[in-house]
């Protein structure tokens, strides 16, 4: 593959409008692609204060902020933007090496009227432009000089697309990066790596970039990576500092404060679902609230020290245990036998050799566990955060994993007994939400609905989104909505009519329209739902859209 630079053009254009989406991010709907490329370029060169992400799409950028102020200006800001001057960046042509040999090829050649030799000839033949990022890292939507291989998406999608594909999707083109579930038509394969960590660039085409496509014939072996994470892991037996995971429960990851900033290349910012309890728990033992903890769901955990250390655990509430070492270790005294019952919300010590059990919830469902010096390990785009759409950062925590614990900060102090506030499950929680982008695909009869009835919590929720459960919601307009950029609170609507609350893990760009976004003060709720209990929406008042605590973070 080769890389060349080359100019973008903007073609003369206008605003088409903005549109609120949620209470720190507009929407903003231009006309054109060279629009969109032009508009994401100014912004990105030229960022503005409280400006954290960009995210350009077909005929949208979505523009998020760190506070609803900082959007409001942001919003003022973009109505002054000349669109009709050219992109104040410069943009790469990408050359992919291609084996044209996918299973769908012959069904491409059908839909389009053309034989494989055709098809391959028309994807060779013209420049692809990256539109927008999505799906996963790496994944770029690509556009088309022509329409001659606009095909739809298969009826069944795959439930694995392997590393490599090429595959066309309605107007666009696209390799996917890694192994996923897809629906798109498979036209060839490429060895090259479309999202590598160890490069400086680590997306090889970004939104604005140029591709093109050259068929070559196979090659003995296609080989893919896909680079998450470094480092060799320690076991517990050569480790003698840090903590040692015996049993992992459920889920437990490593989860900080996340890394906004790169949903433009397909990253959601990812980081502790209840944001609120980590901070709780990192200024328990004396750290900065975005240091790195330990994110478990529904308890389960049992974590050994191998040197002294002070753990705190906020979030759900969970009875938890801590057992002496039956044994100690090589050149240590037996310094206690009795078993402890540490407080959540408090700090305590984990003495070396000590066991720390976290046990069922009886209030809640994610816990955080805090570490004085805070949790090391490797970063990935400034981050240790376990992103499981995406596959950035530290794999899920397994029995055996060592932890390293970083030295505490000079002068850093334990904190103060603090309180986890926790949905009352007896009950439905109330989550506040302002209108969406998409509202207007609904009537005001459906949106009524949306807002007076209760809906349950379904096991299919995770990370990725609360998924719902209720009397279904049926949009007022055919067709389908093109893909644009979502933020963490949107409420989409899929045609079964079921919505799906996005959370940290989210794609950055979606197919459905969102009826609403919960309020960034409301979404740690979100977070301690178990499946089972009930939600409903209310309609926020502006002052009611505000932070509810003063401790919020610029990249919350």
């Amino acid at each position: 593959m080769t890389t060349q630079q080359h100019e973008t053009q903007a073609a003369p254009v206008q605003l088409t409008g903005i549109r609120p989406a949620g209470d720190r991010a507009i929407l903003v709907e231009l006309p054109t692609l060279h629009a969109v490329l032009s508009l994401q370029a100014q912004l990105m060169a030229h960022p503005r204060p409280g400006q954290v992400d960009v995210i350009a799409a077909a005929r949208t950028v979505l523009i998020t902020a760190d506070s609803p102020q900082a959007a409001q200006a942001l919003a003022a800001h973009v109505r002054t933007l000349d669109l009709e001057a050219p992109a104040e960046a410069e943009s790469a042509l990408v050359t992919i090496d291609v084996v044209y040999d996918g299973e769908d090829l012959d069904e491409v050649a059908a839909l389009t009227g053309l034989d494989r030799a055709g098809v391959v000839a028309a994807h060779t033949g013209q420049l692809w432009t990256a539109a927008f990022a999505g799906f996963a890292p790496g994944f770029a939507y690509l556009t088309g000089e022509n329409h001659s291989l606009e095909v739809p998406r298969r009826r069944s999608p795959r439930t694995a697309v392997p590393a490599g594909a090429v595959a066309l999707g309605g107007a666009y083109s696209a390799v996917y990066p890694r192994q996923s579930p897809g629906g798109w038509q498979l036209i060839g394969r490429t060895a090259a790596a479309m999202w590598d960590l160890g490069r400086e660039r680590p997306a090889l085409v970004r939104p604005g970039d140029t591709v093109r496509f050259k068929a070559i014939r196979a090659q003995a072996t296609l080989t893919h990576h896909h680079q998450t994470s470094t480092g060799a892991a320690l076991t517990e037996e050569q480790a003698t500092e840090g903590l040692a995971v015996r049993k992992p429960g459920l889920q437990s990851t490593i989860q900080d404060l996340g890394r906004p900033g790169y949903a433009s290349l397909g990253v959601s910012s990812a980081g502790a679902m209840d944001r609120g309890a980590l901070r709780r728990a990192n200024r328990l033992v004396g750290n900065g609230e975005g240091d790195a903890g330990i994110e478990l769901l529904f308890g389960g955990l049992e974590l050994v020290a191998l040197s002294d250390q002070v753990l705190a655990v906020t979030g759900a509430a969970v009875p938890l245990e801590i057992t002496p070492p039956e044994e100690p270790r090589d050149g240590e005294e037996q310094r206690t036998t009795a078993v402890r019952h540490p407080a959540c919300d408090a700090p305590f010590a984990l003495l070396a050799g000590e066991q720390l059990t976290v046990g069922t919830p009886t209030a809640g469902l994610r816990s955080y566990v805090g570490v004085r010096g805070g949790l090391g390990g490797p970063v990935a785009l400034g981050s240790c955060s376990t992103d499981t759409m995406s596959g950035i950062g530290p794999e899920p925590l397994q029995a055996g994993t060592v932890l390293p614990v970083r030295t505490p900060g000079r002068g850093s102090i334990v904190g103060h007994p603090e309180i986890s506030p926790l949905p009352d499950q007896e009950k439905a929680t109330v989550l506040r939400v302002v209108p969406g982008p998409r509202q207007d695909w609904f009537s005001d009869e459906t949106l009524e609905a949306f807002l007076q009835q209760e809906w349950t919590v379904t096991p299919q929720s995770n990370r990725i989104g609360l998924r719902l459960n209720g009397q279904a919601l049926a949009r007022s307009r055919d067709g389908e909505l093109a893909s644009e950029g979502t933020v963490r609170g949107a409420v989409q609507v899929p045609p079964e009519g079921q919505p799906v609350l996005f959370l940290s893990d989210h794609p950055v760009t979606g197919g459905y329209p969102v009826i609403a976004v919960v309020v960034h003060a409301d979404l740690d709720k979100a977070a301690q739902l178990p499946p089972g209990t009930t939600v409903r929406f209310a309609a926020a008042t502006v002052p009611a859209a505000q932070p509810e605590t003063p401790k919020e973070s610029p990249h919350a």
